[in-house]
């Protein structure tokens, strides 16, 4: 099975769709699939929940697609970063579904180990408690959260082999190997594609049997959301 796509525009053709879940790796602007973000937006695509981190910065990537208006939820742990998400949310424009960091990493990690719900101390006695069920075990409160799988998962790896072993670069591995396994169909975006074998097994993060679509971008931007320096 050839899992090799041209581009990011031929990796997502008849496969997206108004109205789906998409779920989109990174942290901030590290690890963001850059090249199928902007063929998402491209696509015209309406009315998506994207779950993800965060949504990029303002015009840069997830960001892009708040701009286009395509977005209607989102499922994610922070807003700073983006005005426009801010704004959307805080006018009723946008849906967020507000979720701890950590509770959205093992979200998406259940949701593709087939686990459908799990109990965790994070967020009782809080609004995040609000409507889920609640549990006691050992003398302790614990909520129910419920798994995420998305229709599409969109992820960034550094180096891919033809059938999708997958390994990333460093703190760019960050939420893109849950969002893999998360995914119906996972597309990924790759720096460098090698032939089967040449990535040692105990080196691959993710195993080729989560990927079904791959695609080379060689030069991603890779742009800074807050650059510091000194003299």
């Amino acid at each position: 099975m050839n899992k090799i796509y041209p581009d990011a525009v031929s990796a997502l053709a008849g496969i997206v769709s108004d109205g789906q879940t998409i779920a989109v790796g990174g942290f901030g602007l590290c690890g963001i699939p850059e090249a199928l973000i902007t063929a998402l937006m491209e696509s015209g695509v309406q009315n998506l929940t994207a779950i993800s981190n965060n949504a990029g910065v303002d015009g840069f990537g997830l960001g892009q697609l708040l701009t286009t208006r395509q977005i209607k939820k989102m499922i994610a742990s922070y807003v700073g970063e983006n005005k426009e998400f801010e704004r959307q949310y805080l006018a009723g424009e946008l849906e967020l579904e507000f979720t701890p960091q950590g509770t959205l990493a093992e979200k998406l990690r259940a949701g593709g180990a087939g686990i459908p719900a799990f109990f965790t101390k994070t967020g009782v006695g809080t609004l995040v408690a609000d409507g889920k069920e609640t549990r006691e075990f050992d003398g302790e409160q614990y909520i129910m959260e419920r798994s995420l799988v998305a229709d599409i998962s969109l992820v960034k790896a550094y180096k891919a082999d033809r059938s999708g072993n997958l390994v990333y670069n460093k703190t760019a591995r960050n939420f893109n190997p849950n969002v893999a396994m998360a995914g119906k169909t996972t597309i990924v975006e790759v720096e460098h594609l090698v032939e089967v074998g040449e990535i040692d097994p105990d080196e691959v993060h993710t195993p080729g049997i989560f990927v079904h679509r791959i695609v080379v971008n060689a030069t991603p931007e890779k742009r800074i959301e807050q650059r510091t320096v000194s003299n």
